[in-house]
């Protein structure tokens, strides 16, 4: 689940990511702000679902994928969108 809260008063949007994978240890992601080697990791709750929240800017869009278990790499089926990336796969997309 993606959830967006905007601010009348601020340039940034609260992004509150939700992801739930069986059998997993770690969930990260990567790509915001086209970052690819810098990893948000998301925390691990007691229902076993995996969450984080993340400020992005307002009026952009971005790319992103999460890793599992540092391994695995898996689209987000509630994305905006998915654009083709260079690996002859899609990556996940959110617009702000």
């Amino acid at each position: 689940m993606i959830q967006k809260t905007y601010y009348k008063t601020k340039d940034y949007c609260k992004v509150k990511f939700s992801f739930a994978v069986e059998n997993a240890e770690t969930v990260e992601i990567l790509g915001l702000n086209s970052d690819w080697e810098n990893s948000v990791i998301m925390k691990k709750k007691k229902d076993g679902t995996f969450t984080t929240e993340v400020n992005l800017p307002k009026d952009t869009q971005h790319e992103f994928k999460y890793r599992i278990n540092k391994t695995e790499w898996i689209n987000d089926p509630e994305a905006d969108t998915e654009a083709p990336n260079q690996f002859g796969g899609s990556n996940s997309v959110i617009v702000l």
